[in-house]
Protein backbone atom coordinates (compact mmCIF):
# COMPACT_ATOMS: atom_id res chain seq x y z
CA UNK A 1 0.00 0.00 0.00
CA UNK A 2 1.37 3.38 -0.98
CA UNK A 3 1.45 6.10 1.63
CA UNK A 4 2.90 9.58 1.57
CA UNK A 5 3.19 11.23 4.97
CA UNK A 6 3.90 14.95 5.19
CA UNK A 7 5.22 16.81 8.20
CA UNK A 8 6.71 20.19 9.07
CA UNK A 9 3.82 22.53 8.45
CA UNK A 10 2.89 25.28 10.85
CA UNK A 11 2.53 29.00 11.32
CA UNK A 12 5.35 31.37 10.51
CA UNK A 13 5.72 35.12 10.21
CA UNK A 14 6.27 36.79 6.84
CA UNK A 15 9.90 36.52 5.83
CA UNK A 16 10.36 33.35 7.83
CA UNK A 17 11.35 29.84 6.79
CA UNK A 18 9.92 26.35 7.08
CA UNK A 19 10.98 22.93 5.89
CA UNK A 20 8.43 20.34 4.88
CA UNK A 21 9.20 16.65 4.79
CA UNK A 22 7.43 13.79 3.05
CA UNK A 23 8.12 10.15 3.78
CA UNK A 24 7.11 7.65 1.11
CA UNK A 25 6.10 4.06 1.78
CA UNK A 26 5.24 1.26 -0.63
CA UNK A 27 6.98 2.58 -3.74
CA UNK A 28 10.41 2.21 -5.31
CA UNK A 29 11.22 5.78 -4.37
CA UNK A 30 14.09 6.34 -6.79
CA UNK A 31 11.82 5.50 -9.70
CA UNK A 32 9.27 8.18 -8.88
CA UNK A 33 9.15 11.85 -9.59
CA UNK A 34 8.38 13.53 -6.27
CA UNK A 35 6.65 16.83 -6.00
CA UNK A 36 4.97 19.37 -3.78
CA UNK A 37 1.68 21.02 -4.63
CA UNK A 38 -0.38 23.51 -2.67
CA UNK A 39 -3.99 24.58 -2.50
CA UNK A 40 -5.20 27.79 -0.94
CA UNK A 41 -8.87 28.34 -0.02
CA UNK A 42 -10.93 29.04 -3.12
CA UNK A 43 -8.04 28.32 -5.47
CA UNK A 44 -6.95 25.40 -7.61
CA UNK A 45 -4.16 23.11 -6.56
CA UNK A 46 -0.89 24.29 -8.09
CA UNK A 47 2.59 22.92 -8.56
CA UNK A 48 5.15 24.20 -6.09
CA UNK A 49 8.14 22.07 -7.03
CA UNK A 50 9.02 18.65 -8.35
CA UNK A 51 12.17 16.65 -8.78
CA UNK A 52 13.47 13.41 -10.23
CA UNK A 53 16.28 11.15 -9.10
CA UNK A 54 18.55 12.41 -11.87
CA UNK A 55 18.40 15.90 -10.40
CA UNK A 56 15.92 17.51 -12.73
CA UNK A 57 13.77 20.04 -10.86
CA UNK A 58 10.80 22.18 -11.77
CA UNK A 59 9.42 25.12 -9.79
CA UNK A 60 6.22 27.05 -9.90
CA UNK A 61 6.79 30.67 -10.86
CA UNK A 62 5.63 32.19 -7.53
CA UNK A 63 8.24 30.28 -5.52
CA UNK A 64 11.29 30.41 -7.79
CA UNK A 65 14.33 31.61 -5.91
CA UNK A 66 12.64 31.16 -2.51
CA UNK A 67 11.84 27.44 -2.29
CA UNK A 68 14.06 24.45 -2.88
CA UNK A 69 13.14 20.80 -3.34
CA UNK A 70 15.50 18.00 -2.43
CA UNK A 71 15.25 14.26 -2.00
CA UNK A 72 17.05 11.51 -0.15
CA UNK A 73 16.63 8.22 -1.99
CA UNK A 74 18.27 6.32 0.87
CA UNK A 75 15.54 7.30 3.32
CA UNK A 76 12.65 7.64 0.84
CA UNK A 77 12.09 11.27 1.75
CA UNK A 78 11.53 14.46 -0.17
CA UNK A 79 11.90 17.90 1.34
CA UNK A 80 10.70 21.38 0.56
CA UNK A 81 12.79 24.18 2.05
CA UNK A 82 10.85 27.43 2.06
CA UNK A 83 12.44 30.83 2.63
CA UNK A 84 11.13 34.41 2.52
CA UNK A 85 7.60 33.20 3.11
CA UNK A 86 4.76 35.52 2.14
CA UNK A 87 1.10 35.69 3.09
CA UNK A 88 0.32 34.32 -0.38
CA UNK A 89 2.18 31.11 0.47
CA UNK A 90 -0.54 30.19 2.97
CA UNK A 91 -2.06 26.91 1.80
CA UNK A 92 -2.31 23.20 2.39
CA UNK A 93 0.82 21.61 0.95
CA UNK A 94 0.56 18.14 -0.57
CA UNK A 95 3.25 15.63 -1.37
CA UNK A 96 2.90 13.86 -4.73
CA UNK A 97 4.58 10.83 -6.26
CA UNK A 98 4.33 9.94 -9.96
CA UNK A 99 5.84 6.82 -11.44
CA UNK A 100 7.43 4.47 -11.89
CA UNK A 101 9.60 5.92 -14.63
CA UNK A 102 9.87 2.49 -16.26
CA UNK A 103 6.36 3.07 -17.58
CA UNK A 104 5.35 5.51 -20.28
CA UNK A 105 3.87 8.71 -18.79
CA UNK A 106 0.21 7.89 -19.43
CA UNK A 107 0.58 4.58 -17.57
CA UNK A 108 2.22 6.00 -14.46
CA UNK A 109 0.36 6.23 -11.17
CA UNK A 110 -0.04 9.35 -9.09
CA UNK A 111 -0.26 9.28 -5.31
CA UNK A 112 -1.03 12.04 -2.82
CA UNK A 113 -0.38 12.65 0.83
CA UNK A 114 -2.97 13.98 3.23
CA UNK A 115 -1.54 17.49 3.23
CA UNK A 116 0.04 19.77 5.80
CA UNK A 117 -1.09 23.30 6.56
CA UNK A 118 1.31 26.21 6.14
CA UNK A 119 0.11 29.55 7.44
CA UNK A 120 2.06 32.76 6.99
CA UNK A 121 0.73 35.35 9.37
CA UNK A 122 1.99 38.31 11.35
Amino acid sequence: QVRLVESGGGTVQPGGSLRLSCAAFGIIFSSYEMGWYRQAPGKQRELVASGTSDGTTTYGYPVKGRFSISRDNASNRVYLQMHSLEHEDTAVYYCNAVGPRTLIPRERSSYWGQGTQVTVSS
